[in-house]
């Protein structure tokens, strides 16, 4: 793997040298009423439990695996973690089909390793944050199994959406609305004489009927839910599908061009009270319990109403994550972030993939190297070698730019996309696609661990089962074990890059500035001192006066910052502006 080199490494002796690397203490365990602002500027770490590690040898991740790991956290440098649903569920959506609210699946635990965890970990501190999944529930849940043996027209069915379907005899959906996982959104019942009877919908999975947000017993139970953990604990929860709670009792067809909140499932405005109930209940409790939405809206107006002062803390930006390895997409996309987080004041969110998306070293590497879910196929061709410079240079970059970061279980290893065999896939989307779509399993591989050999130390040594999707022998050299012993690697670099970022006031929330070096380059800089220098083209390009390089995901060349690569820098401060130096230096670069 490629070291991180500063500029001393090829420079002559009289260079700016890097900084050298110092090992800092680790934090004091932070009590949750400490730092009300914490979450401005947090790095949170998704955990996937399923793929994380197993403790007990069945091949499935656990809550206690990853206790045992938590080590690797606090070296790796986060603030908190994102546990992905870790609920009694019947997995036909990965744990976001929930069966029961408060408790954890058996294959992870008990409720009482979930509440060591917490305390555990918060001793660390770091802070959990964990998945609320309010549009819908598993058909597996008390509430749906008690409507369908209740029938037409009873209380028990009024908390879903149950509907006649149309047509002389009911044969047709009561709408032809598109699921999220492709094909339609309703599943006709059968009576209990064997008729056929209601259909019920699920924007979904038929395996997860939507809940009726109009109806105040499921408000209730999600304020009662979201205390239950408080009590316990939990610093914050990221909302699941959040703008799609609400839906149009009329049930019309979806316009061609719906105006803003006048799609019948998706942001009505009516979604709002909603969150301002849960943000008062989050600010009864001491400390700052955060509501962080996964909210696909792409007005940038309606994207920002979710976050005034009164509704969600932060949202997940989807954008950036989305867009290619081009420099002014990428710099439209920042900027088209902060000016949708500005008019009300909070931080935006960066983020380069989840358990949903195709991982950056694979996507990166690609032809078409941005993410949309209707794009992927089986066998798109990729270069893991592009790829990984380039993940490389999105971990430095994502990692400056103001307000918090996310960082997905394995990313910080430099994990690819795995092509999985057909007969070992699990996920709906691909099932639902015609098999066109190899789905998201492939980023939610349990993670190296240590060893030469699968179950790469994921799993007990002697383990009985063998982890629930197959792990490439390739990732023997990706393991944590290896990547620790090897200073250029991609752990590596994630560990120096969030404990510069810890270290320095400049990062995390607050302002930037963009300098100007170039159509292929973006740079700005942050706070008084610092910059960030990412180089998306072709050829080497100049670095602006500094005093010292703190870190930089590839080596110079010849002093030149290389395609496809990131530093960091400490500006020369007490002459000219870094503003004026970057200027400075591209008029010489162009002339």
């Amino acid at each position: 793997m490629t070291t991180p080199l500063t500029e001393a490494a090829d420079a002559p002796a009289n260079a700016p040298q890097a900084e050298p690397a110092t090992t800092e203490p680790a934090p004091a365990p932070t009590a949750l009423t400490a730092d009300p602002l914490w979450w401005r500027s947090a790095v949170i770490y998704q955990v996937y439990v399923r793929s994380f590690a197993d403790s007990d040898g069945d091949g499935t991740g656990d809550l206690r695996g990853v206790l045992a790991h938590l080590d690797h956290l606090q070296e790796l440098g986060v603030d908190a973690l994102w546990f992905n649903p870790w609920y009694p569920s019947p997995l036909a959506d990965g744990g976001y089909d929930v069966a029961d609210y408060r408790d954890i699946h058996p294959a992870f635990g008990t409720l009482a390793d979930a509440e060591e965890l917490i305390g555990a970990a918060l001793e660390r501190g770091i802070r959990t944050i964990i998945d609320i999944v309010p549009n819908h529930v598993s058909h597996e849940h008390e509430w749906f199994r008690a409507a369908l043996a209740a029938g037409p027209g009873s209380p028990e069915r009024e908390r879903f959406w149950f509907h006649p379907g149309k047509g002389p005899n009911g044969d047709e959906p009561p709408t032809d609305w598109v699921s999220n996982f492709q094909g339609g959104t309703w599943t006709r019942t059968t009576n209990p004489d064997g008729t056929p009877g209601e259909w019920y919908l699920h924007l979904f999975a038929p395996e997860q009927p939507d809940l009726n947000w109009n109806h105040p017993d499921v408000r209730a139970e999600h304020e009662d839910i979201l205390r239950f953990w408080f009590d316990r604990g939990v610093a914050g929860v990221r909302i699941d599908s959040a703008g799609l709670l609400i839906k149009d009792p009329e049930l019309p067809e979806v316009p061609e061009a719906p105006a803003p909140g006048g799609h019948p499932t998706e942001d009505r405005d009516e979604v709002h009270d909603v969150y301002r109930s849960w943000r008062r209940i989050a600010d009864s409790y001491e400390g700052t319990r955060v509501l962080v939405g996964e909210v696909w809206v792409p007005d940038a107006a309606r994207f920002a109403a979710y976050l005034r002062p009164d509704e969600m803390h932060t949202a997940f930006n989807f954008d950036f994550m989305a867009r290619p390895w081009d420099a002014a997409e990428l710099r439209a996309s920042i900027d088209l972030m902060l000016d949708a987080h500005a008019p009300v004041g909070a931080p935006s969110t960066w983020v380069l993939s989840n358990h949903d998306v195709t991982r950056p070293v694979t996507r990166y590497g690609r032809e078409d190297s941005g993410f949309a879910f209707a794009r992927k196929r089986f066998g798109t061709p990729t270069d893991l070698a592009l790829g990984t410079r380039r993940a490389r240079a999105a971990a430095l970059l994502t990692a400056a730019l103001p307000g918090s970061l996310y960082l997905y279980q394995g990313d910080e290893l430099g994990l690819p996309e795995v092509d999985l065999p057909r007969e070992v896939l699990e996920d709906p989307m691909h099932f639902r696609s015609g098999g066109v779509d190899p789905g998201r399993d492939g980023c939610r591989v349990p993670l190296p661990w240590r060893g030469t050999a699968s179950p790469f130390g994921f799993s007990p040594d002697g383990a009985s089962a063998a982890p629930w999707l197959p792990q490439p022998a390739a990732w023997a050299a990706l393991s944590v074990q290896a990547q620790e012993a090897d200073a250029g690697s991609m752990l590596r670099l994630y560990r120096d890059a969030l404990r510069i970022r810890r270290r320095e006031a400049g990062f995390g929330d607050g302002p930037m500035a963009w300098l100007d070096l170039g159509p292929d380059v973006l740079a700005f800089t942050r706070g008084d001192d610092l910059a960030s220098v990412t180089n998306l083209g072709r050829t080497p390009v100049e670095l602006p006066d500094h005093e010292r390089i703190l870190l930089a995901s590839a080596p110079l060349a010849g002093g030149l910052l290389a395609p496809d690569s990131t530093a960091w820098l400490r500006v020369r401060t007490g002459t000219e502006s870094p503003r004026r130096a970057a200027e400075r230096t591209h008029l010489r670069t162009t002339t």
